[in-house]
């Protein structure tokens, strides 16, 4: 079964931080953030490292919910009409 990823987004004006994480790398993804926010260089502030940190770790608890089959119903093709329309 392959390994799952988790992915965090922060967009802070002009600038997107995207992090992609497994589980395992998750300490070390933890690290990052608190070097990004350590660095003059970079606008990732202690509170955005902070708010990812808790993100972070309410990944780690949720368990992944696979989506619901489609039903062919539901579907609209080129030329169908909403539902209700």
């Amino acid at each position: 079964m392959p390994s799952e990823l988790n992915v965090l987004a922060l967009v802070k004006g002009p600038e997107h931080y995207i992090f992609v994480y497994d589980d395992d790398s998750r300490p070390h993804l933890i690290d990052t953030f608190r070097d990004q926010a350590a660095d003059p260089d970079l606008s990732l502030s202690w509170f955005d490292a902070m708010v990812l940190t808790t993100k972070a770790r309410e990944q780690a608890t949720m368990e992944a919910t696979p989506l619901p089959p489609s039903e062919s119903s539901n579907r609209c093709t080129r030329g169908d009409a909403w539902p209700n329309d």
